[in-house]
């Protein structure tokens, strides 16, 4: 692939370096001592003015500084210059003079072989200059690593007059963006930002969590059987077992052997696989907690969630109004306890006029596919009662919900792994949360009957003969084994890590949040496009 003429131009520079006895990677560390952010808040005119130094009642004690970063916006004037230096933390700008370094180091190096995009070890004495910046005075000044490759060039300029701030040559392309995450975090701090807040979010979880007494475990991602949700797995094969085996779809089965086990209260935070379709809220590799709980319902597990995204909204917000972006309106959600409680089908009878459960017994196929189709979905032969009430649900309902809702108490066809309703026939003791128009949490009272979980995998199975790809084809005997020793009544829920961190950051795309979302294979014309920045 050719290289731009401001890729050849670094390479020469690199070559000119190594000539010059200047290694361009050097394998030393470099003892930070500050960081921009630090800096910047610690000067201070009357306590650190270097040229007011001394031991006299009006002297100064200088900061001395060693800092490291990237070196950005290069502006060279004769026998001195400027550039900011950008870590994690932020910019500040560093001034090196000719005369502060070693004989030959500003002309012959500095200023012809750097450039904008090197990291840089800088140690110098901390001033203010006559424009009121804080900035370092260099007088020592390493190469830590070359850039042979131009980030593109964002200017931000500000209208005196106006107060207007416009961005100019702006990196807004979202499939840059998403490639090439290294250059969108190195361009944009407010990126990282993003994903500083979700490790805020799954550390604040693991917090909760640990606090209540429950126990972070680690489950296969590799596993023999598929189960715990609805979902086509990835396969693969282990060559020495010759086996085929399947990226887990869910931790459900696993978490609950350990009840069974004796833990009585046990948690994951880990990638789950799904061989599904990519959307703005959907990720075929996604970030999943899930939590089980013995002796506990779905009732109870209510108010645990309700206090869990409470203290979450808490630590990212400072307070539970969250605000969050729906269709280019800007919604507040208000995340204190409690939350609207409302029951599926009652939810469904609101916005359609149908009630599809009545006198203790969920409606016939044939009129629930009516109402599905009354309101313009498609409807084939292997769509069940539990597939057909999902699909309304999400047409009908599910957007028009913004403040934080528990839907409960599903058909049982629908939810294979929860327990019967103590009081609604056909029905399961389940909920899920609904919050700017998508789910985020699903919880059960966890099916614990070893004969009826067995009648339900049948189901599962006849469903899948039928054509249903999402359902479960086989039977799990060992997790049957493990109930038939014995599960405590327990609770579980699942909540997408992915989707609460798009709500609590308010962004737009699932892809926003994470670091490396999966994207189609580049093309060449694609990248030859992305090699075009500006130097």
């Amino acid at each position: 692939m050719a290289l731009t003429e401001q890729e050849q131009i670094r390479r020469d520079h690199l070559d000119a370096l190594r000539e010059a006895g200047v290694e361009p990677y050097p394998a030393e560390a470099w003892p930070v001592t500050h960081r921009a952010a630090e800096i910047l808040d610690a000067y201070d005119d009357a306590a650190h003015d270097p040229e007011r130094a001394g031991d006299g009642p009006d002297g100064t004690t200088p900061i001395r500084a060693t800092v490291a970063g990237r070196m950005l916006t290069k502006r060279v004037m004769g026998k001195a210059a400027f550039f900011h230096l950008a870590d994690e933390s932020g910019q500040v700008q560093i001034y090196v003079k000719r005369d502060n370094l070693p004989e030959g180091e500003y002309n012959e190096v500095f200023k012809r072989l750097l450039d904008t995009g090197d990291w840089l070890g800088v140690e110098g004495t901390v001033f203010r200059t006559r424009m009121g910046e804080v900035s370092v005075e260099a007088d020592r000044l390493v190469l830590l690593a070359k850039s042979l490759k131009p980030l593109p060039v964002e200017k931000t300029v500000t209208d005196e007059a106006t107060g207007e701030t416009r961005t100019f040559n702006e990196v807004s392309d979202p499939e840059f963006r998403y490639r090439q995450r290294y250059a969108d975090l190195a361009l944009h701090p407010e990126v990282r930002d993003v994903f500083r807040t979700r490790h805020r979010i799954v550390r604040t979880l693991q917090h909760f969590l640990d606090d209540q007494g429950y126990v972070e475990v680690e489950t296969p991602a590799l596993q023999p059987l598929y189960g715990g949700a609805a979902a086509r797995p990835f396969t693969t094969h282990h060559n020495a077992l010759d086996m085929p085996l399947f990226l887990r779809i869910a931790d459900e089965l696993y978490l609950k052997r350990l009840l069974v086990g004796g833990f009585e209260g046990v948690y994951e935070i880990a990638k789950d696989f799904r061989n599904e379709g990519l959307s703005r809220f959907h990720n075929p590799e996604f970030t999943m907690l899930e939590l089980y709980v013995a002796f506990k319902d779905y009732d109870w597990m209510m108010g645990l969630v309700e206090r869990m995204i409470e203290a979450v909204a808490r630590a990212v917000h400072g307070s539970t109004d969250v605000p969050r972006t729906i269709d280019g309106t800007t919604h507040t959600l208000d995340v204190s306890a409690p939350f609207r409680r409302l029951p599926l089908f009652d939810a469904i009878a609101q916005a359609t006029g149908h009630q599809l459960y009545r006198d203790g017994a969920v409606a016939g196929r044939d009129e629930i596919a009516g109402v599905a189709k009354e309101i313009g979905l498609d409807v084939d032969a292997s769509m069940g009662v539990g597939k057909l009430v999902d699909e309304i649900f999400g047409e009908a309902v599910e957007p028009t919900l913004v403040q934080p809702t528990f839907i409960t108490d599903y058909p049982v066809e629908l939810s294979p792994l929860a327990k019967r309703h103590r009081t609604k026939p056909g029905l399961v003791e389940r909920f899920e949360l609904i919050a700017a128009g998508k789910e985020l949490c699903n919880a059960f009272s966890e099916l614990n009957d070893p004969l009826d979980q067995r009648a339900r995998f049948e189901d599962q199975a006849g469903l899948a003969a039928a054509g249903d790809d999402e359902a479960t084809r086989e039977i799990d005997e060992d997790y049957l084994r493990a109930l038939e020793y014995g599960m405590p009544p327990a609770a579980g829920l699942g909540v997408g890590i992915d989707r609460l961190a798009m709500l609590m950051t308010d962004q737009p795309s699932i892809r926003d949040v994470l670091l490396f979302p999966l994207l189609r294979p580049e093309t060449t014309a694609s990248a030859d496009a992305e090699r075009t920045p500006a130097a």
